[in-house]
């Protein structure tokens, strides 16, 4: 039994979307929909699993704007963010318009997450914690198991979030990555909302805008 995963790039942002499963249950969620839809669920059928719910960080329309979409279509549940993006999913058709995105709906969370809280897929388990700053209620997901974090657009290799966004805010985000993520295993790999996956000690020790230096 192993959580096992599939970055797919979406949008001319080039969000990294995650597919993530259950190898045991062939059970899949989608983390970050942001956006083409169809080729989601193609990529979805090729691997033969079969999809129980989508999973969002945080509320900016790259990342959650193929989500209203994907729940209607499916009829699956959507767990996260954390209630305090509601300001930014009440405004996903605002966003598309404002990016030239395909036309977004806002969607109601069958779940909003909060720290320390779980979601699994399948027999496997993550847990959820809130990391705010690049928006107040982005929220990381971490399967212990296979040693892998999805953190959404707070940390990245070699640089942070923005937060010069509404309701974003400097400091909360590196207090937020210094608190939350930096207690995780050096070891741990992590997927990033855009570019390349890294490892939390690498960025710990040097990433320029939060490294810490020990180790």
């Amino acid at each position: 039994m192993a959580l096992r995963f599939r970055i797919l790039p979406v949008t001319q942002f080039q969000q990294n979307c995650t597919l993530i499963w259950c190898d045991s249950t062939r059970e899949a969620a989608l983390i970050d929909a942001g956006g083409e839809r169809e080729h989601l669920l193609e990529q979805v059928a090729l691997e033969g699993l079969t999809l129980t719910k989508l999973l969002v960080t945080h509320a900016h329309i790259d990342h959650a704007g193929a989500v209203a979409d994907l729940a209607e279509q499916l009829h699956l549940p959507i767990e996260g963010p954390h209630v305090d993006d509601l300001f930014w999913i009440e405004r996903l058709s605002d966003q598309s318009r404002m990016v030239r995105f395909p036309e977004s709906r806002a969607f109601e969370p069958t779940r909003w997450l909060n720290q320390d809280e779980e979601v699994t897929v399948g027999a496997e388990t993550l847990q959820v914690r809130h990391c705010p700053g690049h928006t107040p209620g982005h929220v990381v997901f971490i399967s212990e198991s296979a040693g892998v974090s999805f953190v959404g657009d707070v940390l990245f290799a070699g640089s942070i979030g923005r937060t010069d966004f509404p309701l974003g805010d400097h400091q909360t985000l590196i207090d937020a990555i210094r608190r939350e993520l930096w207690s995780l295993p050096d070891e741990m790999r992590f997927v990033p909302g855009h570019g390349p996956m890294s490892t939390i000690g690498h960025e710990r020790r040097h990433n320029p805008f939060v490294a810490d230096h020990r180790g």
